[in-house]
């Protein structure tokens, strides 16, 4: 039901977002027919596969392995990220100097780091529950869907606050579905909803998912770009979410 009830606004949402994206910040580069005979020609350069790609190769597929059966090995997914790193460093595959070198890699660190145990200690501290109850005081009276309406939009735009999505749903997503629910909103509708914009939710910064900082470390993109853009794509996903998601759920028989 999950899938259904997405399914008209996440389809709605993979066309437009790229298309507006396309057309209000478009590539520098739009046609590379050459390509295909470049990397043909460097492959041919790099010859065989050295001994180090092959243990790079073997890394890759161990540690996707371990990510991927996390769920019955009980192995953490940090603890994966250090025996693959600790692997390349035995076997010359890199070296500390290489470690130390990727400012990008130590860059996102600290801003995940920082930002994640900020997020942490306002739960510990009770600001998320002081929080959470300053929404629900000014909604006594709201009918429900409007309610509902203004919690997914704090509820999306509180991720400012957040450097990791998982930290903001356990921190708020319980709490507002208790208001959503005490202002008489359907409990799977509202559940729906707020998990749906835990989704729409990431592209808002460049801290705002795991991806996000790679990405912006690249440096092909500037801050005051990124937050301007993730403005806008986070109000197109909102206006079809809550446009086109509300009659859908509707005809679903959610609400």
């Amino acid at each position: 039901m999950w899938a259904l009830a997405a399914f008209p606004p996440g389809i709605l949402c993979l066309i437009i977002v790229p298309y507006l994206l396309y057309k209000i910040f478009p590539p520098e580069i739009k046609f590379t027919p050459e390509a295909t005979e470049l990397a043909r020609r460097e492959l041919e350069k790099m010859g065989p596969m050295k001994r180090t790609e092959k243990v790079m190769f073997f890394v890759f597929l161990f540690i996707l392995v371990l990510w991927a059966t996390a769920e019955w090995t009980k192995i953490e997914a940090t603890t994966v990220a250090l025996i693959g790193l600790g692997i390349m460093l035995l076997t010359g595959v890199i070296g500390w100097d290489d470690v130390l070198g990727e400012k990008g890699a130590w860059d996102a660190f600290v801003w995940f780091g920082g930002l994640v145990m900020m997020a942490s200690q306002l739960v510990q501290l009770g600001f998320m529950k002081w929080f959470s109850g300053a929404v629900g005081s000014s909604l006594v009276g709201w009918a429900w869907l409007p309610a509902l309406i203004v919690l997914m939009l704090v509820y999306i735009y509180s991720h400012y606050g957040f450097a990791s999505g998982t930290a903001h749903v356990t921190a708020m997503f319980p709490a507002f579905l208790a208001l959503a629910v005490a202002a008489k909103a359907p409990p799977y509708l509202a559940a729906l909803a707020l998990g749906y914009s835990s989704a729409i939710m990431s592209g808002t910064t460049h801290y705002s998912s795991g991806p996000g900082p790679i990405y912006f470390n690249s440096g092909y993109v500037d801050l005051k770009t990124w937050w301007k853009l993730g403005l806008i794509i986070s109000v197109v996903n909102i206006v079809v979410w809550m446009g086109v998601g509300f009659p859908w759920w509707k005809v679903l028989g959610l609400w």
